[in-house]
């Protein structure tokens, strides 16, 4: 088996044996909180010979630790992601205005942006509750299952929804959840008509999610700004008579700021 390259073709400059293991690297998530070498190799394309020389060589660089069995993410790998919260303005900026939306809603409220076929949550208000809805910060989430994600693509041409549709595979984890493309164009479609999307118990049984999106001066959507609430604490009505408007304030001072 010859070894397939994870992303495009690399320029002439860039370092194939790098990318490769920066897409091993981003295997691991709440589905796979562990690896094997098979499931690498599956995972990327690679070959198991090619996926088992890039786990090594992370072990070796403290990235990933080896129990004989399985590789797992390392403490190190955490400093990746760091860098971006420390070196961008977004998360500071989004910070005093999730702060206000979770104070005026005592719910979680966070700021995502997209990474390909996934959202990213680089700002998080937690709630002060002993059991708080939502997502930690730097959580991973699909575009196109995430009301988060569906704000995103309203704001762009519906070829990029098509782009990630061609190459979807849903899972479903709740009764709830909507496994056709029909289905999702119609929730992204909805999302640009209202200028907001909710999700109902289709990520997770008695949880409700609401995004608005969060747009510069220049009129660029730049992230989306979420909460997320107990069915036992928010109706369908409460998120849009109560939790639109705060959103949307908030998300109005932090464009204005980008």
């Amino acid at each position: 088996m010859t070894d397939v390259e994870p992303a495009s073709a690399p320029r002439r400059e860039a370092m194939g044996g790098l990318a490769k293991g920066l897409a091993i690297l981003e295997l691991f998530g709440p589905e796979l909180p562990r690896l094997t070498v098979a499931e690498a190799a599956r995972g990327t394309g690679l070959s198991p010979a090619s996926a088992r020389r890039c786990l090594l060589t992370l072990e070796e660089s403290g990235y990933v630790t080896h129990d004989g069995k399985f590789f797992r993410p390392a403490p190190r790998l955490v400093r990746l992601g760091s860098s971006f919260l420390e070196t961008s303005d977004l998360p500071g900026l989004a910070t005093p205005c999730v702060d206000r939306a979770r104070d005026d809603l005592d719910e979680s409220v966070s700021v995502a942006i997209q990474d390909d076929s996934y959202v990213v949550f680089v700002a998080r208000a937690e709630v002060r509750r002993i059991v708080a809805a939502g997502v930690r910060l730097g959580a991973r989430l699909p575009v196109l299952s995430s009301a988060s994600g569906r704000v995103l693509l309203a704001a762009q041409p519906p070829e990029a929804t098509e782009a990630l549709l061609a190459n979807w595979s849903p899972t479903r984890s709740t009764p709830a959840t909507l496994d056709t493309p029909d289905a999702i164009r119609e929730r992204i479609d909805r999302a640009r008509e209202d200028g907001y999307s909710m999700t109902d118990e289709e990520l997770e049984s008695g949880m409700r999610t609401l995004s608005v999106p969060v747009v510069d001066s220049r009129g660029t959507t730049r992230a989306a700004m979420s909460v997320a609430a107990f069915t036992s604490r928010a109706t369908v009505a409460d998120l849009v008579d109560r939790f639109v408007p705060v959103l949307r304030r908030e998300a109005d001072r932090l464009g204005r700021t980008l």
